[in-house]
């Protein structure tokens, strides 16, 4: 342990910065819950686009960044599942449907996309079909993200050239080479829409702007060619069970190979807290991350997600004031950065406050909260 301190001591506590939670269906969640439990930003990796483009900047929320609909092969996961409304999936039976479901979420708002590769639960893209979806979200500036389940989906995802995994592999143990294929350093010049990076975000051909995954405030340095979310917890729920023990593996030896894994839960799907889950940081504990580690993976993805205004359908005259920028306060001093246990629980007590700075108070305890 490098000794570092864990954030800035005042006001009774720690200032430290924003949290983020990288995997969320908001449309099976409370967003007000979440923000009050911790999480100044998340991702929502899949919804109605129609809905998800009016979360952005409304009051109570965490900020938001969205993918809008899965995007699936026909008769894919989601498409048969009971939560997943009318217009949350997006079938892609060709590379020509597939471009034309990558410019519908953009034109929806979305930061990223979402494809689906669930071959235990029915068909999924081919291999012409993949790649031309990957390649039309780069060309139009946008991340891909991906659910894979089933072996040999993680591979497959990999070859098209997808950005990040939406939960760490958990149908089987990931050879060593893959794992290091994916933990290699993520260069900008690699496609040409990643050369157009800038800031705090990369520009699309449309001069929109929209988040790197997995960069520090959406910076490439550090950051692996595939960035993975943790979401350890929703195997078992705090049980644990044979698939969390191969996730776990996964990340351990991913980790060590200089891999990128950043916060995420899931929420929406099963009996997982709104706000920091201290089961989720215990796992990714158990998986080797200590506790600058930890800090990281919560703070990694915390970089502002682009706004909605302007984006078609949008009502722009629905006035939404521009929010300061958040910070995360916990009260009290961090515990023994060794002890890992505390730093979970210390960790999960996070409030998120809006411009710490003119602060006159420290903010309601976790205890307090209505």
């Amino acid at each position: 342990m490098s000794g570092q301190p864990l954030g800035r001591a005042g006001d009774g506590g720690t200032w430290l910065p924003p949290f983020a939670d990288a995997h969320v269906h908001l449309g099976l969640a409370d967003p007000v819950a979440v923000r009050r439990g911790g999480i100044a930003v998340v991702h929502d990796l899949g919804w109605v686009p129609d809905v998800a483009r009016t979360w952005p900047g409304r009051p109570d929320f965490p900020e938001v960044a969205f993918a809008g609909a899965f995007l699936t092969a026909p008769g894919g996961y989601p498409s048969d599942r009971s939560w997943a409304p009318p217009g949350s999936v997006a079938e892609v039976g060709t590379p020509d449907d597939a471009v034309a479901a990558v410019d519908r979420q953009v034109a929806a708002g979305a930061s990223f996309l979402k494809v689906t590769l669930h071959a235990d639960a029915g068909p999924v893209l081919d291999d012409v079909t993949l790649t031309a979806l990957v390649g039309h979200a780069h060309a139009r500036g946008r991340d891909v993200v991906a659910h894979v389940e089933g072996r040999g989906m993680a591979a497959r995802a990999v070859e098209a050239g997808v950005d990040r995994l939406a939960h760490a592999p958990f149908s089987e143990r990931l050879p060593d080479d893959l794992l290091a294929a994916m933990a290699r350093p993520r260069a900008v010049e690699h496609d040409p829409a990643r050369g157009r990076e800038r800031g705090n975000c990369r520009n699309e051909p449309d001069d929109d702007s929209n988040p790197v995954l997995g960069g520090a405030g959406g910076r490439t340095a550090g950051r692996s060619r595939t960035t993975w979310v943790s979401t350890l917890d929703i195997h078992g729920w705090g049980s644990p069970t044979a698939e969390q023990d191969v996730a776990i593996d996964n990340v351990r030896r991913f980790v060590a190979l200089g891999g990128t894994v950043v916060y995420g839960t899931d929420l929406g799907n099963g009996p997982i807290p709104h706000g920091v889950v201290e089961r989720e940081l215990r796992a990714l504990a158990a998986a080797g991350l200590d506790a600058p580690a930890l800090l990281g993976a919560l703070t990694r993805e915390a970089a502002h997600p682009r706004a909605a205004d302007g984006v078609d359908g949008v009502d722009d005259h629905v006035e939404r004031p521009r929010r300061a920028s958040p910070a995360t306060w916990i009260p009290g001093d961090p515990p023994d950065p060794d002890d890992l246990d505390a730093v979970c629980a210390w960790l999960a007590r996070a409030v998120v406050v809006d411009d710490p700075a003119r602060a006159q108070r420290a903010p309601a305890t976790p205890e307090d909260r209505p």
